[in-house]
């Protein structure tokens, strides 16, 4: 394998149960794999859950029954002209080296390894695991409970790994995710404002609220969003301004 070629390896991570991690793994691994030409492969270390392993299984069962969607996969993989990108299981602590085993054997050169990691500090060798990444992204919700927990997290991050200087991150990431187009809340102020004096960084882009991300296993439906074998669908991303979080994403892993 090419020894320049560097592969960048990116966890979404978050205190939080139920913010969207898998969800982000899964969206941002579709696009780039399967819409902007790069080739990613996923870590599942979301033990016990392994949600990620079951989507694969349950997205491809709903690609064959669905006629529609069966042509729209059939068209993107002559297209592309490449396979689904892996998505591997494989425990926290060890997961790095599980990782470094499988791109010294890809035939292919890999651009970016996603982690789904597991969502709490004391699972066996997650601080290890994160200090591993390149790029930490955070997504976070305007809600006291989760940005507490979001904040004690990511102090922790960067006090305990940034500061031993023995890691590979190079940024740690935090956006807005379900935010409601309607509602200007001072709430959103108030958590910028100390996000700023914390000396976190937060994207500029905000994932909008939208039950894409809720609705959208519909026996009969003619667009994907969410799924590890299809790109999503580019009208429902502009409508959550998922397009604008990828373009801003792209400039920091800056592959």
């Amino acid at each position: 394998m090419n020894s320049k070629h560097k592969t960048v390896f990116i966890a979404f991570s978050s205190q939080k149960g139920g913010v969207g991690k898998s969800t982000f793994t899964t969206l941002l691994a579709s696009t780039l794999h399967y819409r902007l030409g790069y080739n990613v492969a996923v870590f599942d270390a979301d033990f016990p859950q392994h949600s990620l392993m079951k989507m694969k299984s349950r997205d491809l069962a709903m690609v064959m029954e669905n006629e529609h969607l069966k042509k729209l996969a059939y068209k993107q993989f002559t297209t592309i002209n490449k396979k689904a990108y892996p998505i591997m299981q494989h425990k926290a602590d060890s997961v790095l080296e599980a990782a470094q085993e499988f791109l010294n054997t890809s035939p292919v050169a890999v651009d970016v390894v996603f982690f789904d990691l597991p969502g709490t500090v004391n699972t066996p060798g997650i601080l290890k695991a994160l200090a591993g990444m390149h790029h930490i992204f955070t997504p976070i919700t305007a809600d006291r409970v989760v940005m507490e927990s979001t904040l004690i997290f990511t102090q922790l991050l960067q006090d305990v790994i940034m500061k031993k200087g023995e890691t590979s991150i190079e940024t740690i990431n935090l956006f807005w995710n379900q935010v409601d187009g309607r509602e200007s809340t001072p709430l959103y102020e108030i958590y910028n404002q100390l996000m700023e004096q914390l000396g976190l960084s937060l994207m500029q882009s905000q994932i909008k609220n939208s039950n894409r991300f809720r609705k959208e296993s519909e026996e009969n439906s003619k667009t994907v969003f969410r799924s590890t074998v299809m790109s999503p669908d580019e009208r429902l991303m502009k409508a959550c301004q998922l397009d604008q979080f990828i373009n801003e994403f792209l400039k920091i892993i800056q592959l």
